[in-house]
């Protein structure tokens, strides 16, 4: 299972884990994936964002 994944299970295993967690897995895990903000954004990412009990001022 190491090489193929999910496709190499045997139906009834693929069957239960699409009971457990869904039919969709990712193709990717997160650790794959470059999810990191655009260094180039600025704050205007963090200032959209801001919580509620700060001032919008």
């Amino acid at each position: 299972m190491q090489d193929g994944g999910v496709q190499e299970l045997p139906d009834r295993v693929r069957r239960m884990l699409d009971e457990v967690f869904g039919d969709v897995l990712p193709s990717t895990t997160s650790d794959e994936r470059d999810d990191r903000p655009d260094p180039h954004a600025g704050d205007a990412e963090l200032l959209a964002n801001r919580p509620p009990h700060h001032d919008q001022d």
